[in-house]
């Protein structure tokens, strides 16, 4: 009876092991683009999300000339090994050992990344040793090699894909379509076994127009973006 208790509780472990997501997306947000590029994202593949929040609410960045932000960077800067040169985040509660796959979503800050999301990779970047790593980029115009740079320093082991997305201020209509292509060529799915007969299957039909703005319905012509994948009708 014990043998059966013990194969009943294994299969049981091994189902739901098999159903929960193998990849977990990461954010920070403070203007709202990088949440629009995590709902784009999440409408084309399978995957857990989880927000970065500050933990003092309110606070301008931007003000008098990023000032702000400028100084929680310089902080940083000056001291990246110490933990007090980073700003409190709210605390985090999802355990990045259930993901093998981590995709981070942050804005670029004075062609740095994103203060807030600095103190997250710092206190589990470690943990993301060997685990698949994509990095997505929004900016207004500059480049993202900073961005880049910062996330290697906090994320020394990760598995990193062969191309980081950049979304910046002209393009971000037109996400949808970039981040199709971006899947595509970072070969998402065989990178992260995961089995794209299944995760179409199970999706929800999403219809995007060249813009990246989702239609209410299928059109009967024209060009379209149909569950991430362009259709010429």
């Amino acid at each position: 009876m014990r043998k059966i208790l013990f194969f009943v509780c294994a299969m049981l472990t091994w189902l739901h092991t098999d159903v929960t997501a193998k990849t977990l997306v990461v954010y920070y947000s403070y203007t709202g683009n990088c949440r629009e590029i995590v709902t784009t994202l999440t409408s084309q593949m399978e995957a857990d999300v989880l927000e970065i929040q500050p933990a003092e609410k309110g606070l301008k960045y931007e003000a008098n000339n990023y000032a702000l932000g400028t100084q929680l960077l310089n902080a940083i800067k000056a001291n990246p090994n110490d933990a007090s040169s980073y700003p409190a985040i709210d605390p985090v509660t999802t355990s990045l050992n259930d993901y093998e796959t981590i995709i981070i979503v942050t804005p670029l800050w004075w062609s740095q990344m994103a203060a807030n999301m600095q103190t997250y990779l710092f206190n589990y970047g470690s943990q993301m040793a060997g685990k698949n790593v994509g990095l997505i980029v929004s900016s207004a115009s500059s480049g993202i090699s900073g961005v880049v740079a910062d996330c290697k320093r906090l994320v020394p082991d990760g598995k990193y894909f062969s191309e980081n997305l950049w979304i910046n201020h002209s393009n971000h209509s037109n996400r949808a379509t970039l981040i199709q292509d971006w899947l595509t060529a970072i070969d998402y799915n065989t990178a992260t076994d995961i089995n794209e007969a299944k995760t179409t299957t199970t999706a929800p039909t999403r219809i995007y127009d060249l813009g990246g703005r989702l239609m209410v319905e299928e059109p009967s012509k024209g060009i379209f973006i149909k569950n991430g994948k362009k259709v010429i009708r």
